[in-house]
């Protein structure tokens, strides 16, 4: 599947990002921690190049544990700074500001030599869209401080937000990339919400969200909908499914686009459990 997904305010979200790189010592990319290698945008890590980069594998209570360590690794193998952390629970705060402060040092010490007080650091909060970044500095603050929803292109304008004293975000709007040429990629992407609604087929997501559970996760569709027999294809399973939970419109016909919306967004919020896609 492919996607082409480029609305309008990602051209101005663009322009921002470049325009206020220059007054941040850290850029801080989050990533979803279901698809992190999915989700990083090439683009954006282009034009941080220059600046110390922090990874934080957001969203790491939907994640298999195991994988998202195996995710870490693989990172930081590469030379890159990378940290887990669970928002709604802040589980991983820790480790995000000591990353930071660790990436800062180096700068806070030529500010010692030169007889000079050491300021906040100055971290820009970036990452595609719907990956959690109100959430995340919602959580780190301790308040609201940032909109949150679940939909992509929520963060619109740019805010500086002081999280204690000797850190400073600047939260900026989710970027994407103009064209998603790899079909699995975006399937991923469409799978965690982060492209908007109206670029992809939620049937085609919801078949594909089944193929994945039939070959990798069988036992969610048991638990989770009671199927007598995974002996048949994702067109039959979804068909099923929508047998199970009564999902019919007038004249008793099969509301299979319920189905399929109820199928991502229980995926969606965890509900059918904790999975990795990378």
């Amino acid at each position: 599947m492919s996607i082409n997904w480029y609305p309008g305010h990602m051209v101005k979200a663009r322009r921002e990002i470049e325009a206020n790189i220059k007054l941040v010592d850290i850029v801080l990319i989050l990533l979803d921690a279901r698809a992190p290698f999915s989700c990083r945008n090439m683009e954006l890590e282009k034009i941080a190049d220059k600046k110390k980069t922090v990874f934080v594998l957001n969203k790491a209570d939907l994640a298999i544990p195991e994988a998202t360590s195996g995710y870490l690794n693989s990172l930081r193998e590469s030379g890159c700074v990378a940290v887990a952390m669970d928002s709604i629970s802040g589980k991983g705060s820790k480790d995000v500001v000591q990353a930071i402060t660790e990436s800062y040092q180096e700068q806070a010490d030529k500010m010692l030599q030169k007889g000079h007080r050491v300021r906040p650091v100055r971290v820009m909060v970036t990452g595609v869209p719907n990956v959690g970044k109100s959430t995340f500095l919602n959580s780190l603050v301790g308040h609201k401080v940032a909109e949150t929803g679940n939909k992509p292109g929520i963060t619109r304008g740019k805010q500086w937000i002081r999280i204690r004293e000797d850190i400073e975000f600047l939260d900026t709007p989710g970027l994407m990339w103009p064209k998603i040429e790899n079909p699995e990629q975006g399937f991923k992407l469409a799978l965690l919400s982060i492209v908007g609604e109206n670029a992809y087929s939620e049937y085609e997501v919801a078949l594909y969200l089944l193929n994945i559970l039939v070959n990798k996760w069988p036992h969610v569709l048991n638990d989770k909908f009671k199927l007598d027999t995974l002996n048949m294809d994702e067109t039959e399973i979804l068909n099923e499914i929508a047998r199970k939970r009564g999902h019919l419109v007038k004249g008793g016909q099969l509301d299979i686009e319920k189905t399929c919306t109820m199928l991502l967004q229980d995926f969606r919020k965890g509900k059918l459990g904790k999975f990795s896609l990378d």
